[in-house]
Parts: C-alpha cells; structure tokens; sequence
C-alpha cells in the first residue's frame, strides 16, 4: 500500500464566516490544491479534524463528492468514518459510496470505554462491511480508551485491515506494533511531532493536523525522513516545536484554522460547541506562521 506512503493530512472543513457556519465549498477546493501544490501524498476527508460530529449527513456526502471531483485522482483519498455505535456505524458504510476513495479511517469507539476484546470485535465488524481497505485509528486522548499493541496486531491479521493511525503518544507501544507487525501492515504517525521517530524503526509517514497550514514544509521533513535523511528531517521538525502546542490549546482544529486564515487560505470558523481561537492565541499563531 505504498499509496499510503509519505505525508496524509487530516483536512479541516472550512466553514462560512456567516451565524450557519455552512460549508464553504470554494475554499475546501482552495485547500485541496494548496495541499496538492505543497506536495502530500494523500488527503483524509471527514476525519475528526474535519469537525465530523458536526457535520449532517447531506453535508458529509456533499464533501465527498466535492472532494473526490475535485481532486480528479491526483491523490488518493480517505475516508473518515468512526462511531461508537457499531450496528449504526455498519448501517453508514453500507449506505456509504465509497466511489473514487481508497481506505477508511476509523476512530476506535468513544465514551463506552470497551475492553480490548470489544474494540478487537468492533473492527473486526467494521472491517468486514467496509468495501475498501480500513485504517485503524488509535487516539486514546480523544475516545478514553486505548489499543494496545497486541490488540492492534491481532487486527492487522484482518485482510481488511491495512494499517494504523498511532496517536497514542506512547512510543513504546509503537515499538512494539513495528516489532512485530506483518510487513505490509502500515504504521502511520497520528502525532505530528513524532512523524521522524516512528518513521526510524518503521513507520511509513503521517496523517497530519499541521500539515493543513505547511504542506511543502511537512511532506519535505516526512520524505527526508523516509529518504534516511534524519539530520534534514529533524531541521525541519524543529521549526514546529513552538508552533505545535498552539495547535491543541484551545482544541483541534481551532489552532490549524487560525493558522490557515493567517494565510487567507479559509476562514477561522468553528461549529459549536468550539469557539474560534482567542486573540491572543490567534496573535501568537499568526507570529509563526
């Protein structure tokens, strides 16, 4: 699955300025070809830096298909699609159209906390209705509930199974995923700071938030990396060191859309219950950008 290889970004969904907060579609085809001219290798549509929760379903398939057209096949594409809902999420993929996209990525369930065994039997279900290749996506600090490196290879024996978003910040636990993984089974960095560790023993790229606002910097430092090249790679990780944690501080994608409207790229504009960024988080973002 080399399509997969290098730099995916987990893309926002720019929203008007106006008290609806509509979809603005001329800017998501704006910041596709910003991330296609800076140079990634795939984009992710409707994850959860997306703002997927608050998203109707019109409104998901709309993005989809804008997505897809728009991007006429110059990057592969993936698909956000998670739930705590199991039946529920089945019933989604079913009626889903997966035309033009090549992975699912999906959340492991949030809030019910499932033991390791029910996370294993989620996938294994959602693995088996979806009609194409489905990525893992562990970020404990989001769902309060974590995969354990022997969970998330015992799901990597799933031929539907491909790979991993490792979002865990534990780099031992991805040692150990890397150690023991079969060698097609994919393990992504879902932690932009960690993008050159993982890739040293064994990742294969990132699923990033930065990258939205620095694509030519972000696929730059993850090639170098994966061209064996970590002096380079580290050079360009260390210029996001101050940036970085501005991103989070008043929660993802808050700090991303600052950063991309210091650009003029979309709007800072979030859905309830998120706010848009502070002034003075908006004015130190915009500093470093």
């Amino acid at each position: 699955m080399d399509k997969f290889r290098g730099t995916g970004v987990a893309l926002v969904t720019p929203f008007t300025p106006t008290p609806d907060r509509a979809v603005d579609y001329p800017a998501l085809r704006r910041l596709i070809d910003f991330q296609l001219e800076g140079g990634v290798d795939y984009l992710v549509i409707n994850g959860t830096t997306a703002e997927s929760p608050t998203l109707t379903t019109a409104e998901k398939a709309e993005i989809m298909r804008v997505a897809r057209e728009h991007t006429a096949g110059r990057v592969p594409l993936v698909y956000g699609i998670g739930g705590n809902d199991t039946a529920a999420l089945v019933r989604t993929l079913e009626a889903t159209d997966f035309t033009g996209y090549d992975a699912l990525l999906s959340a492991s369930p949030y809030y019910n906390k499932p033991s390791q065994r029910g996370i294993i039997a989620h996938y294994q279900r959602v693995a088996d209705a979806s009609p194409v290749p489905v990525l893992l996506y562990n970020v404990p600090g989001r769902t309060s509930s974590n995969l354990t490196a022997a969970t998330t290879l015992e799901l990597a024996q799933h031929p539907n199974i491909i790979g991993i978003k490792e979002a865990s910040g534990n780099l031992e636990q991805c040692i150990a995923i890397a150690a023991a993984k079969p060698a097609d089974f994919l393990l992504i960095s879902g932690d932009d700071m960690m993008t050159t560790s993982l890739i040293s023993f064994g990742g294969v790229g990132i699923i990033s938030v930065l990258a939205n606002a620095f694509p030519r910097r972000f696929a730059d430092m993850t090639r170098a990396a994966l061209n064996g090249d970590f002096p380079a790679a580290s050079k360009l990780l260390f210029g996001f060191t101050e940036l970085n944690p501005l991103m989070y501080e008043e929660s993802n994608p808050v700090g991303v859309k600052a950063a991309l409207a210091a650009q003029g790229l979309c709007s800072d504009a979030v859905r309830l219950p998120l706010l848009e960024g502070s002034e003075g988080l908006k004015a130190r973002i915009g500093k470093l950008v």
